[in-house]
């Protein structure tokens, strides 16, 4: 006999209110007199199963549900929390939570739980809280189809006709397509290529992973391109390609032992400004007085420069976001002396073969594994040996977060030293003795000794 399920039962299985099963009439129901209704579950099953698309049933069951979201968070809400990111509406089967960005609009995001997994999402288009609300409800759902083997029919598509979906529909938003396109075109499609989504497992992207690792490749370049694959594999989801991402179950390899801390000296940085090109010297000294990433410092226009009140706006950044430095002593020299010999032109900088010249310099001047990169570390690193704070390096390195910034930033064995010495200097009085007495006290010792 099959099995027969509550309105409260069916509700729980599909994360909505029971007042969403009553309602919708499309969900196959028996009523047993004296009893009310129940529902079969091998019929919840298959009604669950014709639901394919993103349109399903629970969004459909959610909106004709005339129940006002203060209503809804009288029965449902858990509490509501204040977090120096943002406000968060905690439910039984996730959270919702709203953050501003930083030209102050408002970001809904989601987030919930699978098998102890944690997943955060970002809400595109959403308006208000209800729609949030609604797509993580539809999520909640799929994940629990997926887990207890009734999912939605996916489409059937090989990974190489996917990828090249997914270039075609990024391109547009991506600054790095060029870079991802290639990672897709000599790498994952050569292994993936033939096969159907479905049937890439997260054990077959452990046997890639070991055969990149194999070619000799560094640690952080086979993560980006597991980090594009579960790029990949969540647009699948969204277009109804793929019902998991089998990525998030592969760990990615530790890259602290590939981080470089190569920064430059004082007397390198004379000896290299001595041997450089004509062309190539200002265009050092502005990565050393700015922090500026070579793209950044090449591409850089007169109108971007205000020299009277002294700062650089800085446009079309990796980050995304413009960001303000301002110009030293040094910079303000370098710039009014360009400014004479490049007045005519849109640009600051109107050679920019800097790759060739750069190796030539760093020969010429004995300095060994030093990138044009390393002269962003070392504005960094200078700074934070002057006591600035790394929330201001942040600023001006253009970071998201201040823990990329802390990569950026190392001290030396000078400064550890000099961090320990401080601790002599606070201690109170007669816990240590002076340094005088302190060697008066070594000489007697020696004496008595000998």
């Amino acid at each position: 006999m099959d099995k027969l399920l509550t309105v409260k039962e069916v509700a729980e299985l599909l994360h909505c209110h029971p007042q969403a099963v009553y309602r919708n009439k499309e969900i196959p129901r028996i009523k047993i007199p004296g009893v009310g209704i129940r529902f079969r579950e091998e019929d919840i099953k298959e009604w669950i199963n014709k639901g394919s698309s993103r349109n399903c049933s629970l969004l459909e069951s959610f909106s004709k549900v005339e129940l006002a979201l203060d209503r809804y968070d009288r029965l449902f809400l858990g509490g509501v929390k204040m977090s120096h990111k943002g406000k968060i509406w905690n439910y039984p089967f996730g959270s919702v939570y709203l953050r501003l960005t930083k030209t102050g609009k408002e970001r809904w995001y989601i987030y919930y739980r699978v098998d102890g997994e944690r997943i955060r999402k970002a809400v595109k288009n959403a308006q208000s809280r209800a729609d949030a609300l609604k797509v993580l409800q539809i999520q909640v759902a799929d994940a629990f189809r997926g887990k207890y083997g009734f999912k939605r029919e996916e489409k059937r598509i090989k990974f190489m006709k996917f990828a090249d979906l997914y270039l075609e529909n990024s391109k547009p938003n991506k600054k790095s397509w060029s870079e991802e396109r290639y990672r897709i075109e000599a790498h994952l499609k050569p292994f993936f290529g033939e096969l159907e989504l479905k049937s890439i497992s997260s054990l077959l992207i452990e046997k890639y992973r070991l055969k990149r690792l194999k070619t000799g490749v560094k640690n952080s370049t086979t993560n980006r391109e597991l980090a594009l694959l579960k790029v990949i594999f969540s647009r699948a989801i969204d277009w109804s390609f793929a019902v998991e991402n089998p990525v998030r179950k592969v760990k990615f390899f530790s890259e602290k032992d590939n981080l470089k801390e190569r920064v430059l000296t004082l007397e390198e940085e004379t000896k290299i400004l001595e041997v450089s090109a004509e062309h190539l010297k200002p265009i050092l000294i502005f990565a050393l007085n700015t922090g500026m990433r070579r793209g950044e410092i090449l591409n850089l226009k007169w109108d971007q420069i205000n020299l009277s009140k002294r700062f650089i706006q800085v446009e079309n950044t990796k980050s995304g976001s413009n960001r303000v430095i301002p110009i030293n002593d040094v910079l303000m020299e370098e710039l009014l002396r360009l400014k004479k010999l490049n007045e005519n032109s849109m640009f600051v900088f109107l050679n920019k073969s800097v790759r060739t010249a750069f190796e030539n310099a760093c020969s010429r001047a004995g300095i060994d594994n030093l990138r044009f990169h390393d002269l962003r570390h070392t504005f960094a690193t200078r700074l934070v040996e002057h006591g600035v704070d790394l929330i201001t390096i942040k600023e001006l390195l253009g970071h998201h977060s201040v823990k990329v910034t802390e990569r950026y930033t190392h001290s030396n064995s000078d400064q550890k030293k000099k961090a320990v010495d401080i601790l002599s200097q606070i201690c109170p009085h007669g816990v240590h003795t002076r340094k005088e007495d302190r060697m008066e006290e070594l000489t007697t010792h020696s004496f008595l000794v000998n």
